[in-house]
């Protein structure tokens, strides 16, 4: 039996014995130190994450304080009668942006009226009809209209688009459709048509390459089945791949009509830039836009310059009324129920 005095050579000494602690205690530290920097790093990624999404919201509520602060002059002087009255007299300080809302709400649903067609037709040829060897660069070309500032549309329409419909649409418009009133008076050629044009020709590439991805990604066993079921190609499309993508469509309108309600610097250009309201689209107008680039830096009275600052509160309400329109007509369309095929 071995002395406790005398210990064996294969048994640890005292310094080997609390090394094998200290490295114990170090193995079973590190774990709890990884889970610890694991749990900062995730508690500072939530809350930079966090405070990206509070600061678009703050940013919107800056907006809102602000163009409803600078307004109040003019909200005082005038209330709701602002948004209804026609007279627009620096002058005097008479104001009233009903003239303004009309312009811009024409303008734009004029654009839509032009734009949709078009744009819907170009993706539906470049998704079903177009050759392979020509989708890419046709796709290219439409989105390129994007990216053309819109200073160079309005100076396109000015040298080539006006003299184009006072030399030959506006007459033949005014001879064939003249009985509506909406093509009736002299030929300026600066008109709410020319900005109706002009938006229809700046919104087609939002809509149709936003279209154009929502054609691509309906199941083509769509389009095979309304196929075997003897439709023709037409039906096929209108049938299998536009009923299915309706939803995702009206989304690319909304884009547009956004893009439409916002645009200043082309509008501004070609409209004419008068305040008052005429049924015949020949006449110049105003839109809310073109009122705050053209006026806003002119503006002497306080009063006045309240009124301009209300003009985009204005814009700015009727911009949430559109898109909240466009989400009620989404939601009439789905009913809450996902996308279903043709029956």
């Amino acid at each position: 039996m071995a002395n406790p005095a005398f210990p064996r050579p294969d048994m640890p000494g005292p310094q080997a014995l609390q090394a094998k602690k200290v490295t114990s205690v170090q193995v079973s530290a590190s774990p709890l130190s990884r889970v610890s920097s694991g749990e900062i790093a995730d508690r500072a990624f939530n809350l930079a994450i966090t405070a990206c999404g509070l600061a678009v919201l703050g940013v919107l509520a800056l907006v809102i304080y602000e163009l409803t602060l600078r307004s109040d002059l003019s909200w005082h002087a005038f209330g709701l009668r602002f948004f209804t009255a026609s007279e627009w007299d620096p002058v005097n300080e008479h104001f009233g942006a009903l003239p303004f809302i009309y312009g811009t709400l024409v303008s734009s649903l004029l654009a839509l009226i032009i734009a949709v067609p078009l744009s819907v037709g170009v993706a539906v040829f470049t998704t079903e009809m177009c050759p392979k060897k020509l989708r890419a660069p046709l796709s290219f070309f439409v989105e390129l209209l994007a990216a053309i500032p819109s200073v160079i549309y309005g100076l396109w329409a000015i040298f080539i688009l006006v003299p184009l419909l006072i030399q030959y649409v506006q007459p033949v418009l005014s001879k064939t459709l003249g009985w509506t009133g909406l093509f009736t008076g002299p030929f300026f050629g600066y008109s709410m048509l020319a900005a109706g044009i002009i938006l229809a020709i700046m919104i087609i590439p939002i809509i149709s390459s936003i279209t154009r991805e929502v054609l691509a990604v309906v199941p083509q066993h769509q389009r095979e089945a309304a196929l075997a079921l003897g439709a023709t190609r037409w039906e096929m499309i209108r049938i299998g791949v536009l009923r299915n993508a309706r939803a995702g469509i009206l989304g690319a309108i909304i884009l547009g009509l956004g893009r439409a309600l916002g645009e200043t610097m082309a509008v501004t250009m070609v409209i004419g830039n008068r305040p008052e309201i005429s049924h015949s689209l020949f006449a110049p107008g105003y839109t809310m836009a073109s009122v705050l680039a053209n006026e806003f830096s002119e503006a002497t009275g306080d009063v006045y310059l309240s009124a301009l600052i209300e003009i985009g509160l204005a814009l700015f309400l009727v911009t949430i009324v559109v898109n909240g329109l466009a989400r009620l007509l989404v939601w009439s369309v789905n009913r809450g129920q996902p996308m279903r095929g043709p029956a």
